[in-house]
C-alpha cells in the first residue's frame, strides 16, 4: 500500500486481519455485501490500529475500491506516490481494474442519456433457470470467467542489462488534437401553416424544427413546393398554448422530450471528425480512415529467433508414449495412474496401469478383430475413431485413447453431445464428415443418457455423419488371444489424435498431432515442468484436449505418475475439492485454470486446516489471459499462509495448433524470477509496446507465461501481410518451431499450409530458419529474461479503424463495472460484426434475474463510458439477455461464435439493447454539399447538344377520337342521366354485392334518374338549399351514395363525398368528418338513418362538438314521394361540379374543386382507354370518396352507360375472395382495386387458390386488372399476385397500375390497348442525388421502377426541374406536371388561401414553352422513349413514377423515399410485418410492426440498424416497435406516416419498446 502514502504502512497489520480484509473485499467485489456494509466492516478491523481513521488523509477516500459516482474526482485523480520497486503489495488485489474504471468513470459528469422505454408487459422476461449452482461464468470459449483487472501496478519491469532501451523510456501516448467537432445548425424546418376548421383550437404560425445537429451540413433553402394548408384534427379541448411543431404536433409528450434528449447527448463534440476528401456527388465513397501522424510506432532493432533449451541429451528417452506403457504396465502393474472422483469427492476408482495396459489391449482387439460389416473389418488401421465421453469419466477415456493408439486408430476425443441442437454442433458433425468417423467409443452409462430415436437408437444430430456407437465397458470387450501383439511400438509420422478446435467464426478444425510430435511434446514437458517417476499430479481440466490431455494422459503416463482427476461436476459442488486433493494426495503438481482458482477463494473463508506445502508446481494453464493475473495475486495472497510458495505459481501459454507455447519454471528448475508489464492500453491498440509508468487509467498488466519449450525456437511475426519479424516493442503473432507441434489442419491443405508452415523472415526478405515455423494465435511480444508475454488472442482481435483491440480486455473493463451486482456470474460476451466495412464491437451480459431495468439502463451508460474511456473506442450495441440464456459451450464458458450467429440472425432475444451507431459509425459517406444549379436555358442547350429529346409525352389527341357532337351532347352529366333514362330507361347501371356475393342493391337508368329527382326536392324543400350550397354525402360505399350525388346536381348543389366514421374507432375517424364538413362550408349533410344516429350519439360527443353540425337528412325517412319541380342546368361547362376531399400521405387535408367540363373530360378519358361501352361489365372494389376510386364509382358508368358491379372493399374483411368471385362470376373484361385489397388477396388467399377453382373462380377473362394508387407501383405486390392467380387463368400481363393525384385524379391508366408496361431498373444511389442512372437487372443497389400505366388521351406531360422550373430531358428526374382538360380547378380551403397555391394549377416552365399553363403533381419521376409502339404507330413514351416530393427525407443532402429504406427494414428479419419511416429533428425514426412474441422484439433493433447503415448510409436515431396493425394506411393502402409521427410524438402509439440509439 506504500502506493497509496496512506498511514497503513505505519502499522503493520496481523496477518488474520489482513486476511480478513482480503476476505471482505472479495465480498465486496462479489457483491455479498453492499459498499455501505463493507466500510463498516472494515473501519471497524482497522479502528485498533488507526485510531482517527476518519480525519486521516483523504487519499484514504481512493483506497476505497468502488468510489461512488458522486465522490469527488479530486480525490480520486490525487497524485499517488510512485510505489517503491521492494515493496510487495500484500493485499488481494485483484480489483485495481475496478478502481480505474471507477476513476474513469468519475471523470463523466453524469451524461443524460434517454432510457429505452417499453411496454410493461415486455418486462416479463424470466430467466430460464432462476438458478444455477456457481459455475458456468465466461468471457471466452471455455473460460469461466469473473472479475477481470486489467489493471494491476506492481514492480514495473526493472531494467536489466540485456533490456532494450524502451523498457526503461517512457514514451508518451499519441494525443491526438481534440477540437470539438461544432456542428453549425440552421433552424430552418419546414414551414408549414398548420391550419383547422374554426372550432379545432389549432396554432396558425410556423415554428422551426429544433436545430439539426446530426450533421455539419446548413439545411438548404426552405421546399420550393410550398405545403398545403396543413389540416390536422387537433383534439378538443387542447389549449392553443401548447408548443407545436413543424407539423403542429404538440411537443409536451415525453416521447419528444427523450428526443430531445437524445440530441442534446448526439450534440456533444465527438472524437475530432476524420479527415474527409472530395467526392464526386455519385460515387458515395466511404471514409478511409487516415493513419494518425502523432501514433505511437515501433522503434525497437529487429528481434533475434529467441532459443528454447535443447532437449537433454544422454537421457533414455523411450521409442514412443506405447513402449512405455507395455513397459509400466508389465513391469509396475500395481502402479496407480489415474483415480476418479465422483461428486462427492470421494474416489471411484483407481485405474493402476497393468489394468491401463491389459484393457486398452482388450479394446485394441475387439476394435481391429470383432467389428466387421458385410464380412470385412469396419476398421483398418489409420482410420479415424470419435471418443465420446463425458468430464466425470476419465478411466473410461483413457482406456479408450490408448486402445485406440495400439491398434494404431486415430482417437478424434469431442464433446458430448446433450441435445440435438448443441451450440456449435453441426460444426462438430462436420469435423466427424470431413474427418471420415463412423465409429463412436462411449461408456454404458453415457450412451444411456444420449438422445435417442424412436427406435431406440441414438438420434441422428443435426450435420453428423451417420455413426456406430460402441460401448467400451469390460462386458463388451472381447480378451484377446495370449500370442496376438498389437503392431504399434514406435513413434512414426502417422497421426497419433486429432484434437478439435472451434475458430473466431464458429467453425470446428482438428489438429493433427502425430506419434513422433506426441513424444516430442511430452519429453519437452516432462524436461520443463521436472516430471519424476510416481509422481502425484491433480488434474483439474478437462482431459480430452489441451493441457488437461497433454499434462495428465500422456505426459503422467511417460513418467508413470498417478493423476487425480478433480472432475467439473465435482468442482461446481465443491469449488476447494482441487486444493483438498493436494492437500491429501500430497500432490507435487496440480493443472488448473484461473478460475478454478478464483472459485476456492471464494470457498476458503471456514478452511483452515488446508496445505498447498506439497505443491512444486501450479501450472495455470489459461495464463495468457489478461484476467490470469489478478487470480494468480489473489490466491497467493490467501494461500501464502497456508504453505503456499510464490515461486511455485507457474502460468503457462497454449494454442491448439502449436501445443504448449511456453511455460514457467520453479526457480530449483533455472527458471528466471516471474516478471510483470504494465503497458499502454493506447500503444497496445497500435500494436507497440509502451511501459508506462505514469499508472494512467488505461493500462493493461500482464505477467509473464514462462520461457519456450525445450527443442523450441519462439519469434513474433506481423499480424498482417507477410510474415515479417517484429521489432522488439512490437506486438505480433508468436510463432513456434519444434518437433512438438501439431502438423495440420486435418483434410485442409489450403489453411494448413498458411498456419503450420509459416516461414517468418527478416525485413531483407531473408528467411530465419530452414524449419517452418507454427502460427500460435497468440498475440504477444518477447521481454527481458527471454520471458514470453502474452497480450492477446488473434480470435479476441477487433481492429476498429485502423486500432487493434483485445475481446477479453473489453470484458475486464466491463466486469469491473459493479460486476457481480448485476452481471449474473460475470457472464459477458464481446465479439465484432462488420457494418459498412469496419469492426464494430457488440458486448452481450447475461443479466441477474433480479435486476430491474434502470439498473440494467445505468450499467449499460456506465460500461459504455468505461470503455470508451479505458481504450478509447465505441461500443457499437449493448444486449443484454436474462441470465442463463446464452448459448453454452462444453465446459459452459459461452460460445461466441453462437452467440455472435444469434445476434446476426435476429436469435438473441435481449431484454435491453443500447445501440451508438452514431459515435461509433465514423466512416459514413461525406453528406452531400448542393452544387449551384445549372440554369434552365443551359439545361436544355445541353440536351439538345447530347442529342437528348426534352422529356414531354401525351396521350391519343381527342380531337381525332370522336366526334365533337356527341362530346357537346354529354358535357354535363346531369344531362347524360336524363338522356339515359329517356332512351335505355332499364339498361342496368349498378350492381352492389355484399360479402356473401349476393346482390343488395341495383339501378337501372331510370331507377337512378327518379331516386336523384327525390333526392334534390328534399334539398330544396326540406333543407331550404339555394344553387351552390355545398352539400356533404356520408354514406356507406353503395346505390345511396350514387344517388345522392346525381340529386346534388339535379338541384345545383355542390356534393362532396366524405367516408363515414368507424363506430368502433369514433375517435380518430369522426374528427376527419367534422373537419370535411367544416372546411367544406357544407350546409347540409345527407346521410342514411344507422349513420344520422352515429353522428349524433353520445359517443361521438365525446370526440367532436356535436352541436354545431349542419342540417343532417337522412335519405330514407326524410325524402319526399314528388320531385323535382325543374332540373338546375349550369349556365357555363365551367361552373363547380363536386369537391374532393382527401387526406394526403403527409397527413394534409386537400379539397380540390372539378368543374362540369372537368369531370365529363375525366369521363370521356377514361371511356376512351378502357374503351367502355354499355354491353360492357366491369367490377371496382375501391372506396368511392375521392380521387379516381369516386370517378370510376360514380361518374363513368353514368357517362358510357357500362354496368359496374361494385364490390365495397369493407366485405372483403369477412370474405376475402369476394372480389375475384365476381370478376370471374360476371366475367369482367376491366376490373379496379387498390393495393390494400391487392395485398388482403396475396395474403389470405395464396394457399386457397386450389380450393377457389374448385368453386368454378376463373379469371381467364380479365384483359386488364388496374391497380388506383397515387404512388410509385409496388412492383413485389403485383408480381406476386399475378403469380399467384396464374393458377385460376390470370392472364400474366393483365395486373398494371394507374396513377393520379391532386391535381389530376387521372394522369396514366393501362386501358386495354397499347403495350405491356415496361420495367427499368435504375440506382438506387443516383436517386438520393435527383439523378436516374439506369443500370442491369440484378446489379447492386439497383431498384426497380415500372411504368404507371399509358398516359390518358388529352393528358400531356412534362418533367420539369423541381427548382429552376425548366424542362428536363428524356431520363432525368424531376417534377411531373401535367396539363389536361380533366385536371382540377383548384384547391378549395376556408382561408381563401387559393392563391398561395396557385401555383400547382397554373405553374408555367421557365424556358422553352412559357405559354401552357401546367399543373404540378407534387411527385418526381421521369420519362423515357422505349422501342415501343404505340397504338398510333409513334414510339411508345413510358412515364416512371418515383415518389411525392412531401414524403421525401433530406438527410445528408441527399433526397431518400421513404419506402426504399422501409423495403430494406422489412427484409432484414421474417418477424417484421411493416415498417414506416419519417424524419423528426434530422433523425431517422423507424417504426416496425412487430408480427412475433413480445419477446424477441429487441432483436430487430439491432438489424434494423444494420440495414439501414448497410443499405443507405444513414444512422436511424429512434426504433420503435409496435404491435401489427399500428401503421395507419388510408383507403388506398398508402402509409399515413405523418399521422403515425403525430401519434409517436404525442405518445400514443403504445410502443413494445422505443430503442434511442445513441
Amino acid at each position: 500500500m506504500a502506493d497509496r502514502g496512506c498511514p497503513l504502512e505505519a502499522v503493520p497489520l496481523p496477518a488474520e486481519v489482513r486476511e480478513s480484509l482480503a476476505e471482505l473485499e472479495l465480498e465486496l467485489s462479489e457483491g455479498d455485501i453492499t459498499q455501505k456494509g463493507y466500510e463498516k466492516k472494515r473501519a471497524k478491523l482497522l479502528a485498533r490500529y488507526i485510531p482517527l481513521l476518519q480525519g486521516v488523509d483523504p487519499s484514504l477516500q481512493a483506497e476505497n475500491r468502488i468510489p461512488a459516482p458522486t465522490q469527488t474526482t479530486a480525490a480520486v485523480s490525487k497524485q499517488r506516490k510512485p510505489r517503491p520497486p521492494s515493496s510487495r503489495d500484500e493485499r488481494f488485489r485483484s480489483d485495481v481494474h475496478t478502481e480505474a474504471v471507477q476513476a474513469a468513470l468519475a471523470r463523466y459528469t453524469e451524461r443524460k442519456v434517454p432510457m429505452p422505454s417499453r411496454r410493461r408487459s415486455a418486462l416479463t422476461h424470466s430467466s430460464v433457470e432462476t438458478y444455477t449452482p456457481p459455475d458456468t461464468s465466461s468471457a471466452s470459449e471455455d473460460e469461466g470467467s469473473f472479475r477481470r483487472p486489467t489493471r494491476l501496478t506492481s514492480t514495473p519491469l526493472q531494467s536489466h542489462s540485456n533490456t532494450e532501451p524502451w523498457l526503461d523510456r517512457v514514451i508518451q501516448g499519441s494525443s491526438t488534437s481534440s477540437s470539438a467537432s461544432s456542428t453549425s445548425s440552421h433552424p430552418g424546418g419546414r414551414s408549414a401553416a398548420t391550419l383547422a376548421g374554426p372550432t379545432a383550437h389549432a396554432h396558425i404560425g410556423v415554428h422551426s424544427a429544433p436545430p439539426d445537429v446530426t450533421t455539419g451540413l446548413v439545411e438548404l433553402s426552405q421546399r420550393e413546393r410550398p405545403q398545403l394548408a396543413s389540416v390536422r384534427g387537433v383534439a378538443r379541448g387542447c389549449s392553443g398554448s401548447i408548443l407545436e411543431t413543424a407539423g403542429g404536433v404538440p411537443v409536451s409528450s415525453r416521447v419528444s422530450s427523450k428526443i430531445q434528449q437524445l440530441l442534446n447527448t448526439l450534440k456533444r463534440p465527438k472524437r475530432p471528425p476524420l479527415k474527409e476528401f472530395f467526392v464526386d456527388d455519385l460515387e458515395e465513397l466511404l471514409e478511409v480512415q487516415q493513419p494518425d501522424p502523432n501514433q505511437p510506432k515501433p522503434e525497437g532493432s529487429q528481434m533475434v529467433v529467441l532459443k528454447g533449451e535443447p532437449l537433454a541429451v544422454g537421457v533414455p528417452w523411450p521409442p514412443s508414449l506405447l513402449a512405455v506403457l507395455q513397459r509400466w504396465g508389465t513391469t509396475q502393474p500395481k502402479a496407480p495412474c489415474l483415480t476418479a472422483l465422483d461428486t462427492a469427492g470421494k474416489a471411484v476408482y483407481t485405474l493402476t496401469y497393468g489394468k491401463l495396459w491389459s484393457r486398452s489391449l482388450k479394446l485394441a482387439y475387439t476394435l481391429l478383430n470383432k467389428l466387421t460389416s458385410k464380412n470385412e473389418p469396419l476398421l483398418k488401421p489409420g482410420d479415424r475413431v470419435a471418443l465420446v465421453f463425458p468430464n466425470s469419466d476419465p478411466v473410461m477415456f483413457m482406456v479408450a485413447f490408448y486402445g485406440c493408439l495400439l491398434a494404431e486408430l486415430v482417437p478424434v476425443p469431442i464433446e458430448v453431445p446433450l441435445t440435438r441442437k448443441d451450440a456449435g454442433s453441426r460444426q462438430v458433425g462436420f469435423l466427424l464428415g470431413s474427418c471420415g468417423v463412423t465409429l463412436a467409443l462411449t461408456t454404458d452409462a453415457c450412451q444411456k443418457g444420449l438422445p435417442k430415436a424412436q427406435t431406440g437408437e441414438v438420434a441422428a444430430f443435426k450435420g453428423w455423419p451417420p455413426l456406430s456407437w460402441l460401448v467400451i465397458d469390460g462386458k463388451h470387450l472381447a480378451k484377446p488371444p495370449k500370442d496376438w501383439q498389437p503392431q504399434a511400438q514406435d513413434a512414426r509420422a502417422g497421426t497419433a489424435y486429432i484434437e478439435y478446435k472451434t475458430s473466431k467464426e464458429g467453425s470446428t478444425v482438428g489438429v493433427t498431432v502425430t506419434h513422433a510430435c506426441l513424444l516430442a511434446h511430452c519429453q519437452a514437458l516432462t524436461q520443463a515442468c521436472g516430471y519424476s517417476e510416481a509422481e502425484t499430479l491433480t488434474n483439474v481440466l478437462d482431459f480430452k484436449r489441451d493441457a488437461g490431455l497433454w499434462h495428465g494422459v500422456l505426459t503422467s503416463v511417460l513418467n508413470r505418475m498417478h493423476v487425480v482427476s478433480v472432475p467439473y461436476a465435482l468442482m461446481k459442488v465443491n469449488p476447494l475439492s482441487w486444493i483438498q486433493k493436494v492437500c491429501s494426495y500430497k500432490a507435487r503438481a496440480a493443472l488448473v485454470k484461473s478460475r478454478d482458482m478464483h472459485w476456492s477463494l471464494l470457498a476458503q473463508r471456514g478452511q483452515r486446516d488446508v496445505s498447498l506445502s506439497s505443491l512444486r508446481m501450479l501450472i495455470v494453464a489459461d495464463g495468457a489471459n489478461p484476467w490470469s493475473i489478478s487470480s494468480c495475486d489473489a490466491f497467493l495472497n490467501v494461500f501464502q499462509s497456508r504453505g503456499l510458495r510464490p515461486e511455485v505459481i507457474c502460468p503457462c501459454a497454449s494454442s491448439p495448433e502449436a501445443l504448449t507455447v511456453a511455460i514457467r519454471r520453479p526457480p530449483e528448475l533455472g527458471g528466471p524470477p516471474a516478471r510483470k508489464a504494465v503497458l499502454s492500453m493506447n500503444g497496445l491498440s497500435f500494436g507497440v509496446i509502451r511501459v508506462d509508468t505514469e499508472e494512467k487509467l488505461s493500462v493493461l498488466t500482464v505477467q509473464d507465461v514462462g520461457q519456450a519449450l525445450p527443442g523450441a525456437d519462439v519469434c513474433v511475426v506481423k499480424v498482417e501481410g507477410a510474415p515479417y519479424l517484429c521489432k522488439t516493442d512490437e506486438v505480433g503473432e508468436i510463432c513456434v518451431s519444434s518437433s512438438a507441434t501439431g502438423t495440420a489442419y486435418y483434410g485442409l491443405l489450403g489453411i494448413t499450409k498458411s498456419v503450420f508452415e509459416t516461414v517468418p523472415v527478416t525485413a531483407g526478405g531473408t528467411p530465419v530458419s530452414d524449419r517452418p515455423f507454427t502460427r500460435t494465435g497468440l498475440l504477444g511480444f518477447i521481454g527481458p529474461d527471454n520471458l514470453v508475454f502474452v497480450v492477446g488472442k488473434l480470435d479476441g482481435l477487433m481492429v476498429v479503424g485502423i486500432r487493434r483491440h483485445n475481446a477479453d480486455d473489453i470484458v475486464a473493463t466491463a466486469l469491473a463495472v459493479e460486476p457481480m451486482k448485476f452481471v449474473y456470474r460475470g457472464r459477458i460476451a464481446v465479439f465484432s460484426v462488420t457494418v459498412l466495412h469496419d469492426d464494430r464491437i457488440v458486448l452481450v451480459a447475461e443479466q441477474r434475474p433480479d435486476a430491474s431495468e434502470e439498473d440494467s439502463f445505468q450499467w449499460m451508460s456506465r460500461v459504455l463510458q468505461a470503455i470508451d474511456s479505458i481504450h478509447q473506442v465505441g461500443v457499437y450495441c449493448l444486449a443484454l439477455v436474462p441470465a442463463n440464456t446464452l448459448p453454452k459451450a462444453p465446459l459452459g464458458g459461452i460460445h461466441i461464435s453462437e452467440t455472435k450467429q444469434r445476434f446476426l440472425e435476429g436469435l438473441l432475444h435481449p431484454c435491453s439493447v443500447l445501440m451508438c451507431p452514431h459515435t461509433c459509425v465514423t466512416n459514413l459517406p461525406k453528406p452531400r454539399q448542393k452544387q449551384p444549379e445549372v440554369g434552365p436555358a443551359s439545361m436544355i442547350v445541353g440536351n439538345l447538344v447530347a442529342g437528348k429529346r426534352i422529356a414531354q409525352a401525351s396521350g391519343r389527341e381527342l380531337a381525332h377520337l370522336e366526334d365533337s357532337d356527341q362530346a357537346r351532347k354529354f358535357l354535363f352529366l346531369p344531362d347524360v342521366l336524363q338522356w339515359r333514362a329517356h332512351t335505355t330507361p332499364d339498361h342496368p347501371l349498378f350492381l352492389l354485392l355484399n360479402a356473401k356475393g349476393t346482390v343488395t342493391s341495383t339501378a337501372t337508368c331510370v331507377q337512378l334518374h327518379k331516386r336523384a329527382e327525390r333526392v334534390a326536392a328534399a334539398l330544396t324543400e326540406k333543407a331550404r338549399l339555394n344553387t351552390g350550397d355545398h352539400v356533404a354525402l356520408v354514406y356507406p360505399p353503395g346505390v345511396d351514395l350514387i344517388a345522392a350525388f346525381y340529386g346534388c346536381l339535379y338541384c345545383g348543389c355542390v356534393p362532396v363525398t366524405v367516408r363515414p366514421p368507424h363506430p368502433q374507432n369514433l375517435a380518430t375517424t369522426l374528427p376527419t368528418v367534422k373537419m370535411i364538413v367544416e372546411v367544406s362550408k357544407s350546409a347540409c349533410v345527407l346521410t342514411t338513418q344507422a349513420i344520422m344516429r352515429l353522428l349524433k350519439s353520445k359517443d361521438a360527443a365525446a370526440a367532436v362538438d356535436v352541436r354545431t353540425w349542419p342540417t343532417i337528412l337522412d335519405t330514407a325517412d326524410d325524402i319526399p314521394k314528388k320531385k323535382v319541380m325543374s332540373i338546375f342546368r349550369p349556365p357555363s361547362p365551367d361552373v363547380l361540379a363536386y369537391l374532393d376531399f382527401s387526406v394526403s400521405t403527409t397527413g394534409i387535408l386537400a379539397g380540390v374543386k372539378m368543374s362540369h367540363a372537368a369531370t365529363s373530360a375525366l369521363c370521356r378519358s377514361i371511356k376512351l382507354q378502357c374503351e367502355l361501352y354499355p354491353s360492357r361489365q366491369i367490377a371496382i372494389c375501391l372506396d368511392p370518396y375521392c380521387g379516381l376510386g369516386f370517378a370510376l364509382w360514380c361518374l363513368c358508368s353514368v357517362y358510357s352507360g357500362h354496368q359496374s358491379v361494385l364490390v365495397p372493399p369493407l366485405e372483403l374483411e369477412s370474405n376475402v375472395s369476394l372480389w375475384l368471385s365476381a370478376v370471374s362470376q360476371y366475367k369482367a373484361r376491366v376490373t379496379f382495386c387498390s393495393y390494400s385489397v391487392m395485398e388482403m388477396c396475396t395474403k389470405g388467399l395464396g394457399a386457397q387458390t386450389g380450393i377457389l377453382r374448385t368453386k368454378g373462380v376463373n379469371l381467364s377473362c380479365v384483359r386488364t386488372c388496374m391497380v388506383v394508387a397515387e404512388e410509385r407501383p409496388r412492383i413485389a405486390l403485383t408480381q406476386s399476385f399475378s403469380k399467384l392467380f396464374k393458377d385460376l387463368g390470370l392472364p400474366a400481363r393483365a395486373v398494371s397500375t394507374t396513377f393520379g393525384c391532386r391535381v389530376n385524379v387521372a394522369i396514366c391508366l393501362q386501358g386495354t390497348a397499347g403495350p405491356d408496361p415496361t420495367t427499368v431498373y435504375v440506382d438506387m444511389r443516383a436517386l438520393r442525388h435527383d439523378r436516374v442512372r439506369l443500370v442491369e437487372r440484378g446489379s447492386p443497389h439497383s431498384l426497380p421502377l415500372t411504368e404507371s400505366g399509358k398516359i390518358l388521351p388529352g393528358v400531356k406531360v412534362i418533367i420539369a426541374h423541381t427548382e429552376t422550373k425548366g424542362p428536363l430531358g428524356d431520363s432525368h428526374l424531376g417534377e411531373i406536371w401535367v396539363s389536361s382538360p380533366h385536371n382540377a380547378t383548384g384547391y378549395y380551403t376556408v382561408y381563401g388561401e387559393e392563391a398561395l397555391h396557385a401555383d400547382h394549377f397554373s405553374a408555367r416552365l421557365s424556358f422553352g414553352d412559357t405559354q401552357t399553363v401546367w399543373a404540378r403533381t407534387g411527385y418526381l419521376g421521369f420519362l423515357r422513349r422505349t422501342e415501343l409502339t404505340d397504338a398510333s404507330g409513334e414510339r411508345h413514351d413510358a412515364l416512371y413514377v418515383v415518389g411525392s416530393l412531401d414524403e421525401t427525407l433530406e438527410l445528408r443532402g441527399m433526397r431518400y423515399h421513404p419506402i426504399d429504406i422501409e423495403t430494406s427494414v422489412v427484409r432484414a428479419h421474417r418477424s417484421i410485418a411493416e415498417c414506416a419511416v419519417f424524419t423528426w429533428t434530422n433523425l431517422l425514426v423507424v417504426v416496425v410492426e412487430l408480427d412475433g412474441l413480445e419477446q424477441d422484439a429487441l432483436d430487430l433493433v439491432a438489424l434494423v440498424t444494420n440495414v439501414v447503415l448497410e443499405e443507405h448510409h444513414l444512422v436511424v436515431g429512434v426504433v420503435v416497435l409496435v404491435d401489427p396493425g399500428v401503421i395507419p394506411i388510408n383507403s388506398r393502402g398508402e402509409k399515413q406516416r405523418m399521422h403515425l409521427r403525430d401519434g409517436f410524438l404525442a405518445d400514443q402509439l403504445d410502443p413494445i419498446y422505443v430503442a434511442y440509439n445513441m
